[in-house]
């Protein structure tokens, strides 16, 4: 099953007019009046309904998915996450550019722990709260073999908030897998921000490990080799 751009159907109706969090409405009302082409709205997830990998982020990028409407597209941070997934065989093409460049996922689903954008692109946590019923939803339907995985702490945090798990038995840590009581398994990685990626915090190398750890947890509950990039 594969999802194009905009694909938002979960049991959580996503209201894109959404304006729950004061100082977030008021933030993207101020960036549609100096950008008026920019979406500037909460951005929904994109990809399968109920897919084999989940990706929570933490919030839309001011000139990427505020732009584009779409998770991680048209900005640095995602070039490494969609040519992972291209190599990895969840996307159809190696970059996201803007909605309508025909890329697709399949078997996987992007979306943020936060889905408006931030001032400074720091969430307060009575916003990650507010707004963590629409990843409790997406996860109530996330099949038990599926893998979750969570770029950064707070997308970590906002994960076991969602399943209301305490976060002293699940500690973050760069490459981590945590056996979660639903069935499903929790990785970790250092978020592929520009400044993770520009100052080697991050590298290809070590998310593509992430992303092998994965295919090979898949492999080893289907019994098939796990799929070489």
């Amino acid at each position: 099953m594969t999802a194009r751009a905009g694909a938002h159907d979960h049991p959580m109706s996503f209201n894109i007019e959404c304006r729950a969090c004061p100082r977030l409405a008021h933030h993207l009302s101020e960036i549609r009046g100096i950008h008026p082409d920019y979406h500037a709205r909460p951005v929904p997830p994109f990809g399968d309904a109920r897919p084999e990998l989940l990706i929570v982020g933490l919030a839309p990028g001011m000139h990427g998915a505020n732009r584009t409407g779409r998770p991680f597209t048209g900005d640095y941070a995602g070039v490494l996450l969609y040519e992972t997934l291209h190599r990895f065989g969840y996307g159809s093409r190696a970059d996201a550019v803007a909605l309508g460049d025909g890329l697709e996922l399949a078997r996987c689903r992007i979306t943020n722990a936060v889905k408006c954008l931030p001032p400074q692109n720091k969430p307060q946590l009575d916003e990650v709260r507010r707004c963590n019923a629409y990843l409790e939803a997406e996860l109530a339907v996330l099949p038990p073999s599926s893998a979750i995985l969570a770029l950064g702490a707070i997308a970590h945090q906002a994960v076991l908030m969602a399943l209301g798990l305490r976060r002293s038995g699940y500690v973050f840590a760069h490459g981590a897998r945590h056996a979660l009581p639903s069935g499903h398994a929790l990785f970790d990685s250092y978020h592929c921000s520009r400044y993770n990626t520009q100052t080697k915090r991050l590298t290809p190398a070590m998310f593509h490990d992430v992303f092998e750890a994965i295919a090979t947890r898949r492999a080893t509950q289907s019994g098939a080799p796990a799929r070489a990039p």
